[in-house]
């Protein structure tokens, strides 16, 4: 019996194309496993080189018994068949894996291409969030950016750090003459990887934040391991002095009332009309910036805390001494009992602002050691209780001479009394305080009128 040659052809390039194809199958899903780990990335050249897949010529040998009569010419022997029968088979196969590794190729680089680019744009510090892009919870019209500086850049503005207009424990602050006429102002931050840590988280959430009654970012600069950020200028100092130092003459009970209702404003903010709420954790009179209508700002969001991951670890069940925020006379005691930061902290400090506001003294005097809520306890106490009107003119800073609404004054200080409750969840929320200001208070209806503002 004789098989036809046809027919064991037919067989070979059967079997020569299944093999290719599983072989080239089997060498894909390699291949993309070797692109999803980057440290064997590099030696995909090498390997493919070495790969069986590149021997994989299309010859099949002979079958060893070939049948046939007497008048067939001479066989010759399977010792001489050549192992590449089909050469226009090696050459397509050769030609396809060419291409297949060019195209795997362009895809392993389009793929890290498309990760590296993702990665990028979600950084922390990119130069305008969406929420300023859409202007959601800005409380201002049109958008807003936020420019990125150069440090040169921040040294030619501030003309090489040469008027300082403010300083704090870790940051200092100057003055910037900015495009135009406008000024600005810088605060650069100095310090270990911590203090660089706190100015990250800073800036993360002042990029957040669009509000009248709040210090507005213009700009910052992260080049260096020296961090600077660009504020608007505020020209008219903070609280802390136009309140307590006497050459700076003496704020009308208007302008009193009208700080406290935009501090109030400016926390509820904070704490309710942001996406990701936020606790400040350090409001103070110092951190209250006056413009030049006595408008408040509140600044410094160094000890701020976002979202639901402000709660820390009580000192009681911490191995380590946990770093407390806030500043003597205006810290929750209730933070400083348990460690457990929340939206009542803010509300407490508000309260001291305002008993600052009506009473004129210090949250804390360094001289006596003593506490303006310790101090004003008892009277606070009796005014809740009786609403003697006694007490209340007892308590209105004497500077006034007189000048001042004296229910007013008892709502400023019923207000006062349950902002500092021990329990906080006694304690009004931001809204409610300033609801309850708009209807009991009528020194603050200025505030609505188109021309507002706290002058003097």
């Amino acid at each position: 019996m004789c098989v036809p040659m046809g027919t064991a052809l037919t067989t070979d390039k059967s079997k020569v194309r299944s093999a290719w194809i599983f072989g080239v199958s089997k060498f894909v899903c390699w291949y993309w496993r070797c692109w999803t780990i980057p440290s064997i990335s590099p030696l995909v050249p090498m390997l493919i080189l070495c790969s069986p897949l590149t021997f994989c010529v299309a010859s099949h040998p002979m079958p060893s018994t070939v049948f046939h009569t007497s008048s067939d010419l001479p066989t010759p022997s399977l010792k001489t068949t050549q192992p590449h029968a089909h050469p226009q088979i090696a050459i397509l196969i050769i030609v396809s894996l060419v291409l297949l590794l060019a195209l795997l190729f362009a895809m392993g680089f389009l793929f890290r291409f498309l990760r590296l680019r993702k990665l990028r744009r979600g950084k922390p510090t990119s130069t305008v969030l969406p929420d300023q892009e859409k202007g959601k919870d800005s409380g201002v019209e049109g958008e807003e950016f936020v420019r990125k500086f150069r440090w040169e850049e921040i040294k030619d503005v501030t003309q090489n750090f040469s008027r300082v207009v403010g300083q704090g424990g870790f940051s200092n602050v100057y003055l910037a003459n900015l495009s135009g006429s406008s000024q600005g102002a810088v605060k650069v931050q100095v310090g270990s990887d911590r203090l660089n840590q706190v100015f990250k988280q800073e800036l993360d959430i002042l990029l957040r934040l669009r509000n009248d009654n709040i210090v507005k970012l213009l700009g910052y600069c992260d080049d260096l391991e020296e961090g600077a950020m660009v504020f608007e200028y505020v020209p008219n100092g903070n609280l802390q002095e136009k309140l307590h130092e006497m050459e700076r003459g003496v704020l009308p009970w208007k302008t009193r009332t009208a700080i406290a209702f935009q501090l109030a404003q400016a926390i509820e903010y904070l704490h309710e009309k942001c996406t990701l709420q936020i606790v400040h954790g350090d409001i103070k009179a110092s951190n209250i910036l006056l413009d030049e209508h006595f408008n408040c700002k509140l600044c410094d969001f160094g000890s701020a805390k976002m979202g639901f991951s402000s709660t820390v670890i009580p000192p009681s069940c911490s191995r380590t001494k946990q770093v407390m925020i806030g500043s003597p006379g205006y810290t929750d005691p209730h933070y400083l009992r348990t460690g457990f930061a929340s939206k009542k902290n803010d509300v407490y400090s508000l309260g001291v602002i305002i008993l600052e506001l009506v009473t004129g003294m210090e949250a804390f005097c360094p001289e006596r050691g003593q506490l303006l809520t310790s101090i004003v306890a008892p009277n606070l106490r009796d005014i809740a209780e009786c609403g003697a009107e006694e007490k209340v003119a007892e308590l209105v800073d004497p500077r006034l001479a007189g000048e001042f609404d004296l229910e007013e004054a008892r709502a400023m200080l019923s207000i006062a009394a349950l902002c500092l409750h021990q329990s906080p969840t006694v304690r009004p929320s931001a809204s409610q305080i300033m609801q309850t200001i708009k209807d009991k208070i009528t020194s603050i209806d200025f505030l609505f009128s188109p021309g507002k503002g706290c002058h003097e």
